[in-house]
């Protein structure tokens, strides 16, 4: 290589490097630039455990959970226990929510991101924490998600505004003119009550009997049975009642793990059937009653109303041939029973408080009438009438009789 070839060489070994410097100078630069926002809270530090009031509006729906006597309730229905579950879930989100992107918007764009408070179905969603003198720790509108585009087509074509949520935009408090995405949609985040109402409920268990009364009394029916595992029998059956042992098996374990849909507190009894009511009892081998009142069947719902009570015995009567040595265990086994029972006698005395409305699917196997438990009588196959004898057959001789004589012979 000579001279002039090697001088060629680092002039351009030294336009590459000065071209390079200024390419990294200049990303440095769009980054130093960028949002700065990107990557906070969205809420700052929210002091979580200073809450005592979730507020959330949309149009002219509105939730409040209310901590009172430091469980949480849901006021739209008559403070009745809400989910601690989702709503401690949903306030450690809510401390958590980090902005990825943010923008200053005029008042005329705010519509089209679905952020100006008011009636419609286009308004935002106002949500207020409050701490417990009802002041305001934080406000945010929450306005259109934003949705998540399909990289692969539709199999189904063009679907329109396809994809899925995966974020929001929020503004918060009401002098601000920034919007901010945030990478939640937040999609429980909705003022419906009956979302957020606690739907622990019974647990009828070990049942010895069930008796149910309908309107009309020839559809009522009481079944019983020895131990949890014997087979039900029908009290005060007919001669010709049997009960279909498949058609009862649907009640060995009623209502062992039953839910509810909602809690009415608008309703009379008449509106929801429960002044004439169905009435159903069910008695357990510990004691336990539940004496339960079924109105009118509604858009797949039925009223319910329920008093519940039980005999616990509160001393332990010992064994004819117990033993001093055994009396210590057997007292701490007979305590601890007890005490079980009493606590789950009073959380589910809790729920006599309210009128519930639960699906059909969960009473449908309790409402059945009398002849629907029983086994189905065959119709015997009716006797055919028999034929009256023609005169020719009458007068026919019969087969066993000698042949006459056709010849004229004596």
């Amino acid at each position: 290589m000579n001279r002039n070839q090697l001088s060629l060489l680092l002039f351009l070994l030294v336009v590459v490097g000065i071209g390079g410097l200024m390419v990294y100078r200049k990303q440095n630069d769009v980054r130093g630039t960028g949002d700065p926002a990107i990557g906070k809270k969205l809420l700052g530090d929210l002091p979580v455990n200073d809450i005592a009031r979730i507020s959330i509006k949309q149009d002219t729906n509105e939730l409040n959970l209310v901590k009172k006597d430091g469980r949480w309730r849901v006021r739209e229905r008559n403070d009745y226990p809400a989910n601690y579950s989702e709503i401690s879930e949903f306030l450690l989100k809510a401390r958590d929510l980090k902005i990825v992107q943010s923008e200053r918007v005029g008042a005329s764009q705010l519509s089209r991101l679905a952020l100006v408070p008011g009636q419609g179905t286009n308004a935002a969603s106002v949500l207020e924490l409050r701490d417990q003198n009802d002041k305001l720790i934080q406000s945010v509108l929450l306005g259109k998600k934003h949705m998540q585009k399909s990289k692969s087509p539709s199999p189904f074509g063009d679907m329109g505004d396809s994809g899925w949520p995966d974020g929001r935009y929020v503004k918060v408090g009401s002098g601000s003119d920034t919007v901010a995405l945030i990478s939640d949609a937040l999609s429980n985040v909705e003022p419906k009550p009956e979302s957020w109402l606690n739907k622990d409920f019974i647990k009828v268990e070990k049942v010895r009997s069930i008796t149910v009364n309908f309107p009309a009394a020839t559809n009522s029916w009481k079944i019983s049975r020895d131990t949890e595992t014997a087979e039900w029998k029908l009290t005060d059956a007919k001669p010709e009642e049997k009960l279909d042992s498949s058609k009862t098996s649907s009640l060995s374990n009623p209502l062992s793990s039953p839910s509810f849909t909602d809690v009415d507190t608008k309703s009379t009894p008449e509106q929801l059937g429960l002044d004439k009511p169905t009435s159903v009892t069910l008695d357990t081998f510990d004691d336990f009653t539940y004496a339960l009142k079924v109105g009118q069947k509604t858009n797949d719902n039925y009223a319910l109303a329920l008093n519940i009570s039980a005999q616990i015995p509160k001393e332990r009567t010992p064994g004819k041939d117990e033993k001093p040595e055994d009396k210590t265990k057997l007292d701490k086994e007979f305590k601890e029973k007890t005490q079980k029972l009493q606590d789950k006698l009073d959380q589910e005395q809790a729920c006599d408080k309210w009128v519930y409305l639960v699906s059909s699917w969960t009473l449908d196997p309790l409402l059945k009438e009398r002849s629907q438990l029983l086994v189905e009588k065959k119709e015997e196959p009716k006797k055919e009438d028999k034929p009256t004898a023609s005169l020719t057959e009458t007068n026919a001789v019969p087969a066993t009789s000698a042949a006459p004589n056709l010849s004229g012979a004596k």
